[in-house]
């Protein structure tokens, strides 16, 4: 970060700058990162007041969206979703403001929202980069980082200088928009999905007389014999080859039910895992029950979800 600070006050050299429209945690996490490089970085939001303490650390505070984003070559965006994005960004005097100039959306939404508003940059003569923060607000500014961008490879080489003070990571995916995306969208199924099975594991854990204390060592080795077989089943899944050697999708079926009449036993909602079980007992009645679990991704590719009328073998018990 510290070349990119030099470069930003070099003798001869034009400051770096920046806008950045949003300041919830995440836009006054991007806000202070630049500032602490020595970017010149104005400032606004929708709701007056969250730039006090930015513009106490040297932020340039404007009066209004046009006016910020006239300030600076790169406007970086960072609101809860497209519809907030469009509510500012399309507005006539913002729109106008921004010809010429380029606008990063670091904004989670969709992948063809985010193609929907790179069509619309184009329409209007503005630089368009979207992009995905994969990491929360602590890591910004800092070597953990992690950026995701897509977009015209040329925007993202001018604008980079600015970008690189933010620390971490930064990954161009490509110049088709919705890239950035598209990646946020899988990994965020990843979090959340986990997180949900960890609040069902804990649910059932305390049932059990278990409190989530106990059970967190445990559960850290879970989460760590997941990488490899993440690595080793997208190359599975790539490869169209399903392998069950090690864990059979007939085994998987077995330990879902489980699973399911445990936490149905205690009253517990297994509604989750009910729909996996189910994509498994689907995958088994095709023929696959010597393939992997990974082999239900052609379900779900076809569409073909577990439905409300599948049953779990707990049931039948």
């Amino acid at each position: 970060m510290s070349s990119s600070t030099e470069q930003s006050t070099a003798p001869g050299t034009a400051p770096l700058s920046v806008t950045v429209l949003g300041l919830g945690p995440m836009g006054r996490a991007l806000a202070g990162a630049f500032l602490d490089a020595g970017v010149r970085t104005t400032v606004w939001n929708r709701t007056p007041g969250r730039d006090g303490e930015l513009v106490a650390r040297g932020a340039i505070g404007a009066g209004s969206a046009e006016e910020a984003v006239a300030a600076s070559t790169l406007t970086v965006v960072c609101v809860v979703n497209y519809d907030a994005v469009d509510a500012v960004l399309r507005r006539e005097a913002v729109t106008g403001a921004l010809k010429g100039r380029t606008v990063v959306n670091l904004t989670a939404d969709t992948p063809d929202r985010a193609r929907a508003t790179a069509a619309w940059a184009a329409e209007h003569g503005i630089g368009y980069l979207d992009g995905a923060i994969m990491t929360p607000t602590t890591t910004i500014g800092t070597p953990d980082a992690v950026f995701l961008h897509s977009g015209p490879a040329e925007l993202y080489d001018e604008h980079r200088p600015v970008l690189d003070v933010l620390g971490g990571t930064h990954t161009h995916l490509g110049e088709e928009p919705g890239r950035a995306a598209a990646y946020d969208i899988a990994l965020l199924d990843i979090f959340w999905t986990s997180m949900a099975g960890y609040a069902h594991a804990l649910a059932v854990a305390k049932a059990e007389g278990i409190t989530a204390r106990e059970l967190a060592p445990f559960a850290r080795g879970i989460g760590a014999i997941l990488p490899p077989i993440f690595e080793g089943g997208a190359a599975d899944v790539d490869d169209e080859i399903y392998s069950g050697a090690d864990n059979p999708l007939t085994s998987s079926a077995s330990s879902m039910a489980h699973i399911v009449h445990t936490s149905e036993a205690h009253g517990i909602d297994a509604g989750v895992m009910r729909a996996a079980e189910g994509l498994a007992r689907r995958a088994i009645a095709e023929g696959h029950g010597g393939d992997g679990f990974l082999r239900i991704t052609e379900l779900l590719g076809r569409g073909e979800g577990s439905g409300p009328g599948s049953e779990s073998t707990a049931t039948a018990r």
